[in-house]
């Protein structure tokens, strides 16, 4: 599935409140980064996931986030370091820079 420029121009608007955001599609998404450091993705989907690291997982868990999984050929379960962003952040861009920040104070 590939990112629809819809999606792609909902995830710059949601996180513009970081300042410059920029972007690199991959593999049918888009990565997003701010100041060099990738911060989250944008699935093929349409879904956002926040990088999470150290302490920061808990706090994504805690908020109801799922980790990014997916099956390999053979049925392997592979679980990448994205976190779904929490649910109020995808309606509200002051929530939603409130998460990344939080991931790039972990990312740094």
């Amino acid at each position: 599935m590939s990112l629809s420029a819809a999606d792609e121009n909902f995830a710059k608007e949601l996180f513009s409140g970081l300042g410059k955001v920029t972007t690199r599609k991959m593999m049918g998404g888009l990565c997003l980064y701010l100041n060099g450091v990738i911060f989250a993705i944008v699935h093929g989907s349409g879904s956002i996931w926040l990088k999470g690291a150290g302490r920061f997982i808990a706090e994504l868990e805690a908020a109801g986030s799922r980790r990014w999984t997916y099956q390999r050929d053979g049925g392997k379960e592979i679980a990448m370091p994205y976190w779904s962003l929490p649910e109020p952040a995808l309606d509200d861009p002051e929530i939603a820079c409130d998460w990344a920040n939080r991931a790039l104070a972990h990312l740094k």
